[in-house]
């Protein structure tokens, strides 16, 4: 699922509030997808913040994580990025604003 500019500018909104649950450190993605997968059973939004410690950038790291828990990448600020995976079975779920639909398709 790709995100409109629409859409991410939403979830950016929402990860103000946020304070960053798993962190990258020298263990690079082998530590932080299986804590991201754990998070995302918990929540659709997630905060990731990259340490100095980290093997890459936040850029890199972000999109390889994204790619790795089948999630979408909602922005990067600095060293700390959002990712984004919805998830029906929670009872409180974020509300995105409506994708457009495809030229021809409406």
């Amino acid at each position: 699922m790709a995100l409109t500019g629409k859409q991410k500018r939403t979830l950016r909104s929402l990860g103000q509030l946020l304070d960053p649950v798993v962190h990258i450190g020298k263990e690079g993605l082998e530590g932080a997808i299986p804590a991201v997968e754990d998070v995302f059973h918990r929540r659709e939004l997630i905060k990731v913040r990259v340490l100095n410690t980290a093997p890459a950038d936040t850029k890199t790291l972000a999109l390889a994580l994204a790619e790795a828990t089948h999630s979408d990448l909602a922005g990067t600020v600095g060293h700390t990025f959002l990712l984004y995976r919805p998830n029906p079975d929670l009872k409180h779920r974020i509300a995105l604003p409506p994708a457009k639909p495809a030229p021809g398709e409406g």
